[in-house]
């Protein structure tokens, strides 16, 4: 998952990103309107955090354009202003939560948490595959009730598939959705990850199949079913 912090304040911005970071998000920090909608017109995002107050364009402003241009990625406003006026104009805008300043960092992440479930479609913090179960709340993963051990960079990975079930993924698309700016990984990176996955998944009868010109694709192996 990629979120995108719009906050001009140094200490919250990167005391979030760091929250957001530790589960193994990619997140990226702009901290004006307009470096935002840059950012927004050449990257792919599953969330926007995005803060009122914004030097130049404020929030609202960010708001209108994304939607005006057809993006329906989520949105989480933060804001200092606690008027009911303010919170009506930033959900007819399109915003899909709203926070007041100042909040408590659980309640932060558990609405994170909540909008990229329901920006993918899924009904609960757990995804599944066959015998593969992962829980994105509790940040464990099983395979028949066995948990297994995934470093950060395989956590993301192997969301990533899981949300995307049944579609085929390139590697461009993996690196964008699991790196922020300031990392960046070889496609020969990807490899080795999707190497460590099917060792760990694939006697379990979950596969990884690589589709020769295209990408990746996820599924329960065949010879997993009765």
């Amino acid at each position: 998952m990629r979120i995108l912090i719009v906050e001009d304040d140094e200490l919250l911005a990167a005391g979030l990103a760091i929250s957001l970071a530790l589960p193994g998000y990619a997140v990226d920090r702009a901290v004006s309107g307009e470096k935002a909608l840059l950012a927004l017109g050449t990257e792919h995002y599953d969330l926007v955090v995005l803060d009122i107050g914004l030097p130049g364009q404020d929030g609202f402003a960010v708001l209108r354009k994304l939607r005006e241009r057809g993006l329906t990625v989520p949105v989480l406003i933060l804001t200092a202003r606690d008027a009911v006026a303010d919170r009506v104009s930033g959900l007819d805008l399109g915003a899909d939560d709203y926070m007041v300043k100042p909040f408590a960092l659980g309640e932060f992440e558990a609405r994170v948490r909540a909008l990229l479930r329901r920006g993918h479609h899924a009904q609960s913090a757990k995804l599944s595959c066959g015998r593969l179960v992962m829980d994105t709340l509790a940040h464990r993963v099983w395979l028949g009730g066995t948990p297994i051990g995934l470093t950060a960079r395989e956590w993301g990975v192997l969301e990533y598939l899981l949300m995307r079930q049944g579609q085929v993924l390139s590697k461009d698309k993996i690196m964008q959705a699991v790196c922020n700016w300031d990392e960046e990984i070889s496609p020969n990176a990807v490899e080795v990850y999707m190497s460590r996955l099917r060792a760990k998944l694939e006697p379990a009868g979950i596969k990884i199949r690589t589709i020769r010109g295209f990408g990746y694709l996820l599924e329960e192996a065949k010879s997993a079913h009765p």
